[in-house]
């Protein structure tokens, strides 16, 4: 049996997600791995007042998850059109940060290996958006491989 059986491909409609998902279809086309495609809604803030109180929520949320469906329904595509079995999951940063709800979708599915892709950031573009990435490569309990975006080779 080949080492990575599950691979676990968080997602989000760029172009450097759909390169890091077009490198876990490779992969599993290689490996006869099923993907799981993850998707984290990571912007509750914006369903915030600027007085801190929920303002409207319930239909940001709604819109949110509706746009989250699309991603991941567009990246089963792509999986699908490759004739490798997947599934996917949708889940609220509501709960935790986006890195943390990753690193337990690792855990509880249980992934073999992460696929991510990544723009490549550094210095202070890296520090004043964080990088979901880090933190899931910090975290992870199996490996994680990033896949660069393009343009993070310029």
């Amino acid at each position: 049996m080949t080492p990575y059986q599950r691979i676990l491909v968080p997602v989000d409609g760029s172009a450097c997600s759909s390169r890091g998902l077009s490198e876990a279809i490779a992969l599993a086309k290689l490996t006869g791995a099923r993907l799981r495609l993850v998707h984290v809604i990571d912007e509750p803030f914006v369903a915030l007042g600027l007085d801190g109180t929920p303002s409207g929520a319930g239909e940001l949320i709604e819109v949110f998850r509706e746009a989250a469906h699309k991603v991941l329904a567009d990246a089963g595509a792509a999986v699908a059109q490759a004739g490798v079995p997947f599934d996917s999951q949708l889940l609220d940063s509501f709960d935790g940060r986006l890195g943390d709800l990753v690193v337990k979708a690792v855990q509880d599915w249980p992934a073999d290996l992460v696929v991510i892709g990544t723009h490549g950031r550094r210095g202070v573009g890296r520090l004043l958006l964080g990088s979901g990435a880090e933190k899931i490569l910090r975290q992870s309990p199996v490996p994680v491989l990033l896949v660069r975006s393009p343009e993070a080779h310029a």
